[in-house]
């Protein structure tokens, strides 16, 4: 639901516009204001930005999910969305709305003209041609054209035939800039360019071939001369002049191609691909930068793992690869291409890919494990990643192939020590029944490039059950590893047995240790639903709950552990201690996606946050990742406070300059400041200090987009208005004395506002001057008293 400006030069994140509440499908610039956007959402409005400051200048309300929205340079004051047909299902139309130009931010529009129906929700799959004269849908096998001027609407159709490349179904539509001719992409991988399409029966097309699966997106150049198609072979075509036998290549873009779309000077194009990124490419089919945040996988094997070092999180990212992705700028810090083959778009095949990584504590070492799908005899290889501190990546150091009989299913690192490597034990399970573990070994091999290698060390198994879970002790010196029904202990030193914890029934689904003060004790979830602590002084059974939990995730920084349930198809998460059997934290119907994986992440400081029921997000932040790899995560911060980035740009800047008058004026208050606190008054919250958001407005935006004066005057005089909240404890107490000498016969009256005016300076406010809430029959008797004449006392 935001709106995202980059930098071209730099990849840099400029403006985060937030105030849809939905989806946004789709962002124009606009062509009356270069200055200035449009954007559509599925929350029914169009907004118009001024991007450059990240404000919304007008908000236009249509009524409506849009799904696509268009906004030509012939048409001013008009765009046009694509929006469901009222009463029908699945169906949808285009229309055009007249964007008033009445006063006001949030406007209603009203005027809407149907266009064209029965069009696709896609936008790739709507197109207007030469001045916005005529406009052109595909759905299936048909093409619409209609004509404005002359108010024709002509249909294609194309057979339907199957061919082993696949159907003549339509994907895709473009228009040329200067001259009547359509572009169509079809899902067997061609594309045709339709002419005369003025006359029903006498129009022409011609066709270019290349792709060997569907055309995902096709665009014109700016002057016409050149086409730009692209596909799921990840390779961006230019077809020159509509030859077919004139055609550039851009190859190995890492990923299928969704959309294309060319800059207004023709200079750039940037792809847009099914993995979640951007590549900007020059006219000249030059790779220039790319634009991305978190890849897309085709599925996430590896787990959400957190690199100590850089605390970025890390997961599959392109086939094959390690994406390192930094949560606080929403960007890829690297890649690491870990299977080291070219993958091959294609349905069907069998090709490596990485399925496992794990870091030591220091993020001193990395292993990987990647595997070849195959249902009877798995390819396998783990591999050892050394941090080169020179060249600041990964270096490979060990390749072990065939390291199980079978699938690995789980593996971790003990890291007792921070600067000794002998401490150092890598442990992975298996489904051929047998956990191992390796450790580091001098390399004799006078030829080899680097002093250490990994191998095997021992080889542990328990009744010849398959072993799924497996985790080290706080401390390193127990290692815990799951075999089916079974939770088996060893000793990490000696590799002795030391106790085993079962219960039946159901398999062991995740297992982990308690930290700090909770490091007695033993976790587990089975996929039967129950959630086990164990006691391992006493090798008892602690508690259980039932409870279908998916995921089991320990705060590295805490003793604070996070579960999150599947049931009756929403996520709940529970926080707890495993030294209480109560949650410390509950929330139900956390998201309707499947969670799927979790992680901490520690924060570089912690956090300060009043409220008691969110201190387990003191040191840490949680994050999940859902079955649709959507990344969330739990926040203190009110929805307004994370929407910072436009109102960063109104506010002054804290980094100014310091002038004379400045520092005199911060003297001056600072001086007041201490004048008041030393008459006793207590100043909850200031606000001359501090300017109000609608005054640091109303001074910083762009005069060219303020709102009308009349709008603008009630947020000002309310902001100067100082809340009955913040009155100070002896303001209450004068405003009592004067009550309190009023006379007796409007006490009732007076008694009411007294109380009113008692009730509106909170506990909190007073900042721990507690007051005793009197009752009506107090505060009469306390009248009484101090009207009573106690001056005869003096001659005693």
């Amino acid at each position: 639901d935001f709106v995202k400006m980059y930098s071209v030069a730099t990849e840099e994140t400029l403006q985060v516009m937030g105030g849809h509440a939905d989806l946004v499908t789709g962002v124009q610039l606009n062509p009356h204001n270069h200055m200035q956007l449009y954007s559509s959402s599925l929350d029914g409005s169009i907004k118009l930005w001024d991007f450059m400051d990240g404000i919304t200048i007008k908000t236009f309300n249509v009524g409506s999910k849009i799904l696509a929205l268009y906004a030509l340079p012939s048409y001013e004051d008009l765009v046009f969305v694509v929006i469901p047909k009222s009463g029908e299902r699945d169906t949808f139309q285009l229309v055009s709305v007249k964007l008033t130009k009445a006063a006001g931010q949030d406007l209603e529009a009203q005027e809407l003209s149907v266009v064209l129906n029965g069009v696709d929700a896609s936008p790739r799959r709507i197109a207007f041609g030469r001045d916005g004269e005529y406009v052109a849908s595909v759905k299936e096998m048909n093409l619409q054209v209609y004509c404005f001027k002359q108010k024709q609407l002509n249909r294609f159709s194309v057979s339907a035939t199957k061919t082993k490349g696949g159907t003549n179904q339509f994907s895709c539509v473009a228009c040329h800039p200067t001259e009547d001719c359509i572009a169509t992409g079809h899902a067997n991988g061609k594309i045709r360019l339709w002419r005369n399409f003025y006359h029903k029966k006498e129009y022409t097309f011609s066709t270019l071939h290349w792709h060997h699966d569907t055309v995902m997106d096709l665009a014109f150049s700016m002057e016409g001369t050149g086409l730009l198609s692209g596909g799921v072979e990840s390779v961006l075509v230019l077809w020159h002049n509509e030859s077919d036998c004139q055609k550039d290549f851009l190859p190995r873009l890492g990923s299928p191609i969704e959309y294309i779309s060319m800059s207004p000077d023709g200079a750039l194009c940037c792809t847009l691909h099914t993995d979640n990124r951007i590549s900007i490419i020059n006219s000249n089919l030059r790779f220039s930068k790319s634009i991305q945040g978190l890849i897309k996988s085709t599925v996430v094997r590896t787990g959400l793992v957190v690199d100590p070092r850089t605390k970025a999180l890390v997961l599959n990212g392109e086939p094959g690869h390690l994406q390192f992705y930094c949560l606080q700028s929403d960007q890829q810090l690297f890649s690491l291409d870990i299977v080291q083959r070219q993958y091959v778009h294609q349905a069907g095949l069998k090709q490596a890919d990485l399925v496992k990584a794990a870091f030591s504590a220091h993020g001193k070492w990395l292993a990987t494990v990647e595997e070849r799908e195959e249902v009877t005899d798995p390819e396998l290889q783990l591999k050892l990643w050394f941090y080169d501190e020179e060249t600041q990546s990964f270096k490979l150091n060990t390749r072990i192939n065939m390291p199980h009989e079978d699938h690995i299913t789980d593996m971790c690192f003990r890291d007792m020590d921070e600067l000794e490597d002998d401490s150092l034990i890598l442990v992975t399970a298996g489904r051929d029944r047998v956990f191992k573990a390796w450790v580091m070994v001098e390399d004799t091999d006078p030829e080899a490039q680097q002093s250490v290698s990994w191998s095997c060390d021992f080889v542990g198994s328990y009744h010849n059950y398959q072993a799924t879970n497996c985790c080290f002790s706080e401390d390193g010196s127990l290692l815990a590893v799951s075999f089916e029904e079974t939770v088996t202990v060893w000793d990490s030193v000696t590799w002795d047995l030391k106790c085993t914890f079962c219960h039946p029934p159901g398999k062991i689904r995740n297992i982990c240790f308690g930290r700090l003060t909770c490091s007695k004790y033993l976790i587990s979830a089975t996929d039967y639903g129950f959630l086990c602590c164990w006691n391992l002084l006493t090798c008892a059974l602690e508690w259980s709950a039932h409870l279908n939990i998916l995921v089991l995730q320990p705060d590295p920084l805490s003793e604070y552990i996070a579960a999150v349930s599947w049931l009756s198809k929403e996520s709940s998460l529970f926080v707890f201690k495993p030294n209480e059997p109560r949650p410390i934290y509950i929330q139900r119907n956390l998201c309707k996606e499947k969670i799927q994986l979790a992680a901490f992440v520690p924060r570089d400081e912690p956090e300060m946050i009043g409220s008691e029921k969110y201190l387990w997000l003191r040191r840490s932040q949680l994050f999940f990742l859902t079955d649709t790899q959507e990344l969330m995560t739990l926040s203190t911060k009110s929805l307004e406070e994370r929407l910072t980035p436009s109102s960063k740009q109104l506010a002054v800047e804290e980094s100014l300059p310091v002038t004379p008058f400045s520092l005199l004026l911060g003297k001056h208050r600072l001086q007041q400041s201490q004048e008041d606190t030393d008459l006793g008054k207590l100043v909850v919250c200031k606000k001359h200090e501090q300017d109000s958001p609608a005054v640091k407005e109303l001074l910083h935006t762009p005069a060219h987009v303020l709102p009308s004066a009349s709008f603008l005057c009630p947020i000002f005089i309310n902001s100067l208005l100082i809340s009955k909240e913040n009155k100070s404890a002896e303001e209450v107490a004068d405003e009592v004395e004067m009550e309190s000498e009023k006379s007796e016969d409007d006490s009732d009256e007076e008694r009411g506002v007294t109380e009113m005016e008692q009730d509106d300076t909170s506990p909190v406010e007073l900042l721990g001057e507690m007051t005793c809430k009197l009752s009506k029959s107090q505060e009469k008797e306390l009248r009484k008293i101090r009207k009573m004449d106690y001056s005869w006392i003096s001659a005693f």
